[in-house]
């Protein structure tokens, strides 16, 4: 029988340091971003834009990345998911060609677990020169009285490597108005001249498709706007 108190004494004994006994806990996951911002420096239109940032796990469990929310739908992002304790993960962010021109500034915030600090925000910018140079751009805007004549120049300047010709255009308002294209610079400046038609009161909206040799920008478009309206109490 006293063999039996001493082994309930025991096990009460052991039962009362295990309870007493510190629980570990595991820390949670932290995210360390040791570059927040990539600087593509002066690139020439079209050419790939790709930058991957290393996310870093610094707790002790797995980091888990929820979403990536780009500000602009011109960025496309590439992630790991989860990032285990003491690992690193990427975040891959890549703009889609011809989506960028001139000096651009993208962000992109990266939402996770870590209770402390749950949101990073990824910063790319850069200076876009484009293939081929529209001046002064590549809208036409004709304003005021339709009974004046109106005509806009439109400057195409190539940055390509090699020569390039404008070979065609077309435009869906040939009745509202012409269109003629002249070499400045035959191979590397072109000019399209665009007048106004219409003599009378309206408003009236399109495009000119311009299509030219370069493989890199078979393409082109110039849009179109008018509103002709006579002077306020000018005689018909």
């Amino acid at each position: 029988m006293r063999r039996f108190f001493k082994t309930v004494a025991l096990m009460a004994l052991c039962l009362a340091l295990v309870a007493a006994a510190p629980v570990k806990v595991k820390a949670p996951p932290k995210m360390v971003v040791g570059q927040t911002t990539f600087d593509f420096g002066t690139i020439q239109e079209g050419q790939p834009l790709s930058h991957t940032f290393v996310i870093e796990n610094r707790g002790g469990e797995p980091l888990k990345i929820e979403d990536v929310d780009p500000d602009c739908a011109c960025t496309v992002p590439d992630y790991d998911e989860t990032i285990h304790p003491g690992g690193k993960g990427k975040v891959t962010l890549t703009i889609r060609p011809f989506t960028v021109l001139n000096k651009f500034r993208k962000k992109t915030v990266v939402h996770t677990n870590d209770p402390e600090q749950p949101e990073a925000t990824l910063v790319i910018t850069g200076v876009v020169t484009p293939l081929i140079e529209v001046q002064p751009a590549n809208i036409v805007r004709f304003l005021g009285d339709p009974r004046e004549p109106k005509q806009s120049e439109v400057r195409f300047i190539s940055h390509l490597s090699g020569p390039w010709e404008i070979k065609d255009f077309r435009t869906n308002i040939p009745d509202k108005i012409e269109v003629k294209v002249k070499p400045v610079e035959p191979g590397r400046v072109y000019v399209l001249e665009v007048k106004n038609r219409v003599q009378e009161a309206t408003r009236y909206a399109g495009v000119i498709e311009v299509f030219t040799t370069s493989k890199e920008r078979p393409r082109l478009i110039v849009r179109v706007f008018a509103s002709l309206y006579p002077p306020s109490g000018a005689t018909p």
